[in-house]
């Protein structure tokens, strides 16, 4: 499987611009050869928004945007991961990554941990870790930004059988963590591929860390952007590689194995409840936040209350 990563600088509540260079991209992709390209975070509208914005901008899936980037995957024979202000049929607003190919909506992920960052804070959290999706050379899952910070997430999307986890990311220029750390231990831990695609350029004062990257299994670093320019980074992988999960340094002496060394048992404590844990309420279109620093239920930590 050929995979790319797109970063690039959008052009925030221009979604026609957005939209254009998505399209120029896959046309240079696709002569590249790619099956599959991975766009940033909310590539469609930009990240730093308001919520009276994010109103004005999201859509469904498939909506607008989207049914013109399935109509580039199905002329160009490849499939997409196209970050989206989703807005559901209640009027509720998340913030999603879709899977779309030549055949249409291929898988649709809501992100599921929200930071207290740009256009998050007025969005609802998605409650389901869905995939892998299967494509004709593997199955893959999504993840979108600050799910990488914590470890779970990537590994329910690995036990489920998931060979590469694609991450749309809005990382700003302070968060070189996940770029120069995170990325590469959540594959290596997992034993999976990662596709990382971030934004360069800057919103609204907050700058990009651009640093796309493409990782290997054993967290080796296959292609990685720089931080300031646009690129189209691109990678040969064996998506197969992310099914073994042992690690033969020494056979007989010294043998790993990623997943069947686990001990559920002693892991109980990851699904209890956690008292101090915040959460985000929906938001529907055009409400109003419910507090000063957007919506936050009473439990969160952060509330304007604290």
């Amino acid at each position: 499987m050929r995979v790319a990563a797109a970063q690039f600088e959008t052009r925030l509540m221009d979604p026609a611009a957005n939209l254009a260079a998505m399209q120029a991209l896959l046309e240079r992709a696709a002569a590249q050869g790619a099956d599959l390209v991975a766009f940033p975070e909310c590539a469609v509208s930009g990240y730093s928004l308001t919520l009276e914005e994010a109103s004005r901008v999201a859509e469904s899936i498939p909506g607008p945007s989207t049914q013109a980037l399935i109509q580039s995957c199905a002329r160009l024979g490849l499939f997409a991961v196209v970050g989206v202000l989703e807005q559901d049929p209640n009027g509720v607003l998340f913030n999603s990554a879709a899977l779309l190919g030549p055949q249409g909506v291929a898988g649709v992920y809501r992100k599921t941990h929200l930071p207290f960052l740009g256009v998050d804070r007025y969005l609802a959290c998605g409650d389901d870790l869905p995939g892998p999706f299967p494509l004709p050379a593997g199955r893959v899952s999504l993840l979108i930004c600050y799910d990488l910070r914590l470890p779970e997430p990537m590994r329910v999307l690995a036990l489920a059988g998931a060979q590469l986890v694609v991450v749309s990311t809005a990382w700003p220029d302070t968060a070189r963590l996940y770029a120069d750390h995170l990325a590469r231990t959540r594959a290596a831990e997992n034993g999976v591929f990662l596709l990382a695609a971030n934004h360069v350029g800057e919103e609204r004062g907050t700058r990009y860390l651009g640093n796309s990257l493409i990782i290997g299994p054993d967290g080796e670093v296959l292609q990685q952007a720089g931080g300031e320019d646009e690129a189209l980074l691109l990678a040969e992988i064996d998506l197969a590689r992310a099914d073994h999960k042992e690690r033969l340094f020494v056979p007989g002496e010294y043998e790993l194995n990623l997943m069947a060394d686990r001990r559920p048992d002693l892991y109980h404590r990851l699904v209890e409840a956690d008292p101090e844990a915040r959460g985000h309420t929906p938001v529907v279109a055009g409400a109003q936040s419910t507090t000063g620093r957007g919506r936050r239920n009473a439990g969160n930590r952060r509330s304007a209350a604290a």
